[in-house]
């Protein structure tokens, strides 16, 4: 016999607590993305009434998370107070594990960094860098004041099990299986909060929450490009991990048939190509061509002659931004994300890279011409995994219910 089922049956309650926590969620993350604003607005957006706003926000004022601060426009009668997050109150620890360069900061709550340094990283045990990076960002907690950090965030580039704080791997740190969390807890007892992450998606975090594109995409890649290539990628609203944790591993596609060994055991891989290491080779081996012109040993030294009309460095470049394109559009071809966002020292040679890159990108879609996917460099003025780091502490503070991880 069947029983008769309530058709509400397995709804699971929101008691008030809850529902509380994420109206201040929604209410905190509307100031972030609209400050300055006045609660009437702020009311009229998240369609929460105004005794609830008013309540709300009084509790975060007196958090210290918002301020109240008048309006200074031209109008006339009563003037509207607009409420925006308190700065200088909430700091966070940020630290971008990498070779050759490490670096360390300390973040304002609204992703202003405050104070930052960088260590040149040696081949070490793990204990050895975090230890450094700890008493370096020590040092920098001095000359801005006493306080205690809210959180601490790590990115890294590898494959990272952020549920667990763990780096499974780091090829270029020569880390394996690195309990990264408990390290740095360690080092930081009376920090709560530590966070840990790949970097690209640390760094898409950081885009989300600062960037400035003010994009509403909810399927979209954060490509990373620097020393080796990865990605975070967004579909629904949530930042895809992987069964293994090494979804947006993209820089070991083929990409070159036949084309050059990879350490990994393949040949063709995208980083070889795409790397910033890759654009640099080509240039070099272009100079070594010319009797006692000098050899470039970075990216810098690419970009310097590309604006002064270099020849070479332009085909390097040309050639650089093709072998990106075709990646992208690889990527495009089996996401179908509605927008593409670009990080790295590539940002600083958009203007010379974007259109070759675009147009590669666009001829790896043949089957799928509905809509040109817009790609677009990261609005992140400073490195997007030093602010990603930032960013895996401070998004607890918002509790952000839009993109998670």
């Amino acid at each position: 016999m069947h029983t008769r089922r309530h058709r509400h049956e397995g709804i699971t309650r929101i008691n008030s607590k809850v529902a509380r926590d994420i109206n201040r969620s929604i209410i905190l993350s509307t100031v972030r993305r609209r400050q300055p604003i006045p609660r009437s607005e702020l009311a009229a957006i998240t369609r929460l009434n105004k005794s609830t706003v008013s309540t709300i926000v009084a509790r975060l004022i007196d958090e210290e998370l918002l301020v109240e601060s008048p309006d200074h426009g031209g109008g006339v009668g009563r003037k509207r107070v607009n409420l925006s997050l308190r700065q200088g109150k909430h700091f966070v620890g940020a630290i971008s594990f990498d070779a050759p360069c490490t670096r360390v900061a300390i973040v304002d709550i609204n992703g202003t960094l405050r104070a930052r340094d960088e260590i040149w990283t040696k081949v070490s045990s793990p204990e050895t860098l975090v230890a450094q990076c700890v008493a370096r960002l020590n040092a920098l907690r001095s000359t801005i004041g006493p306080h205690k950090f809210y959180g601490i965030g790590a990115s890294v580039g590898g494959i990272v099990d952020s549920s667990q704080g763990q780096v499974l791997y780091a090829a270029n740190l020569d880390w394996n299986k690195v309990d990264l969390a408990t390290l740095i807890r360690e080092q930081v007892p009376d920090v709560e909060a530590i966070s840990v992450e790949n970097d690209a998606k640390a760094a898409t975090m950081a885009e989300v929450l600062w960037g400035t594109h003010r994009f509403t995409a909810t399927n979209f890649v954060f490509l990373l490009i620097g020393v080796g290539i990865g990605a975070g990628i967004a579909i629904n609203g949530r930042i895809l991990a992987g069964d293994t944790h090494g979804a947006g591993e993209v820089g070991h596609m083929t990409v070159v048939e036949g084309g050059e060994q990879c350490a990994c055991g393949n040949a063709g891989c995208w980083h070889l190509y795409a790397s910033e290491q890759s654009v640099v080779k080509w240039f070099a081996e272009a100079k070594k061509l010319t009797p006692g012109a000098p050899v470039p040993s970075s990216l810098s030294d690419v970009a310097d002659a590309a604006h002064t009309g270099d020849a070479d460095a332009l085909k390097a470049l040309r050639l650089w931004a093709q072998h990106i394109g075709v990646g992208i559009g690889d990527m495009i071809c089996i996401l179908d994300p509605e927008v593409v966002i670009v990080g790295g020292p590539i940002t600083q040679l958009w203007d010379l890279v974007s259109e070759d890159m675009t147009q590669a990108a666009q001829s790896r879609r043949a089957l799928s011409r509905q809509r040109p996917t817009t790609i677009l460099p990261t609005s992140l003025l400073d490195n997007p995994p030093l602010l990603g780091a930032a960013a895996l502490s401070i998004r607890g503070i918002f509790a952000d219910i839009t993109i998670s991880m």
